[in-house]
């Protein structure tokens, strides 16, 4: 009886620890010290002065280059996403000399839902230097970034080809724009 009631005890506390594991604690997308992959986007709308058509395929990663670049991975277009996007916006304009980019990438089950919302979540944030993407690899993000298939939003920060911070949430509610932000100077020059 005595073993049987240790045992539940244990399990109680393992749900307690792990109902609070904190945002940070998300392991999604590539992490610090890890070298950034290439991989394949169709461009569905937003930042119209960059050059590149709507409906083109290619790697933005590999147009940034070794540029400072912010990569988010998300299933969601909640309110606190669109507050992250915009905000990512304005640092691009602040950041001009440091040649700052940003690509959204829009996941989920199907590509054409997935571009209709990519629009529709173009159009809400009211950017003009990020933008919406839908990754070849639509469902779950390229392979070579290992994003969870359970968080809502994976932010890759990097730089010089190589990861300086990275942000992921389970839920979008949780997200930490602020944290994100303070994260730029990571990789900003």
């Amino acid at each position: 009886m005595k073993n049987l009631f240790v045992m539940s005890l244990g399990f109680v506390v393992a749900a307690a620890i792990a109902g609070n594991v904190a945002a940070e604690d998300v392991k999604s997308g590539p992490q610090t010290g890890d070298s950034l992959g290439a991989f394949y986007v169709t461009k569905i709308a937003g930042a119209d002065k960059d050059g590149i058509d709507e409906g083109q395929n290619l790697c933005y990663r590999c147009r940034n280059g070794a540029r400072p670049q912010v990569i988010v991975f998300t299933r969601s277009t909640d309110p606190k996403v669109a507050e992250l996007v915009r905000q990512l916006d304005k640092a691009v304009e602040k950041n001009e000399s440091s040649n700052l980019r940003v690509f959204v990438n829009l996941l989920g089950e199907d590509k054409e839902d997935l571009a209709a919302s990519a629009k529709s979540f173009a159009k809400k944030s009211k950017t003009t230097n990020v933008p919406f993407v839908v990754p070849n690899e639509f469902e779950n993000g390229p392979d070579n970034y290992g994003i969870n298939a359970k968080a809502d939003v994976t932010i890759t920060l990097a730089s010089d080809l190589g990861v300086k911070a990275s942000h992921a949430v389970m839920n979008a509610d949780d997200l930490n724009v602020d944290s994100v932000i303070k994260d730029l100077a990571k990789i900003l020059k």
